[in-house]
């Protein structure tokens, strides 16, 4: 039976290991040693992520709604009769038959009484924009 040698409190020595590790440990270990405190978290940056995610949803929600309009615009343009080839940049009227079928005219609301449902213009990209 060895007798190992006891060493005082402030002596960092491990004795599983018979050795000195006072320099691989991962925190201060003498008495003259400076102080440490623990981290301080600041959640408060998930807030403002929360913020920042709500928010682009909001953008993207009205980006969307902005988008599926316009296509409800275009598609009803199409979908319309007209007799003559729309110019890029002009605006057109449609009107609604008594059948209830719609058609697009060069002739404005206040220059005769029809059913008038909007006026639109042709885009460069194909696309009708309501005016």
């Amino acid at each position: 039976m060895s007798i190992k040698k006891k060493y005082p409190d402030n002596i960092v020595y491990d004795y599983k290991l018979d050795k000195f590790d006072a320099n691989i440990k991962p925190y201060p270990t003498s008495v003259g040693a400076p102080g440490f405190e623990p981290i301080s978290v600041d959640k408060s940056s998930g807030i403002t992520a929360n913020h920042y995610f709500e928010s682009r949803l909001d953008e993207l929600r009205q980006e969307y709604k902005k988008l599926i309009q316009e296509y409800n615009w275009t598609r009803l343009v199409y979908e319309s009769s007209y007799a003559f080839q729309p110019i890029v940049g002009h605006t057109y009227h449609m009107y609604e038959k008594k059948d209830k079928s719609l058609w697009l005219s060069l002739i404005g609301p206040n220059e005769w009484n029809q059913v008038y449902v909007g006026s639109f213009q042709l885009q460069t990209d194909g696309k009708w924009i309501k005016v």
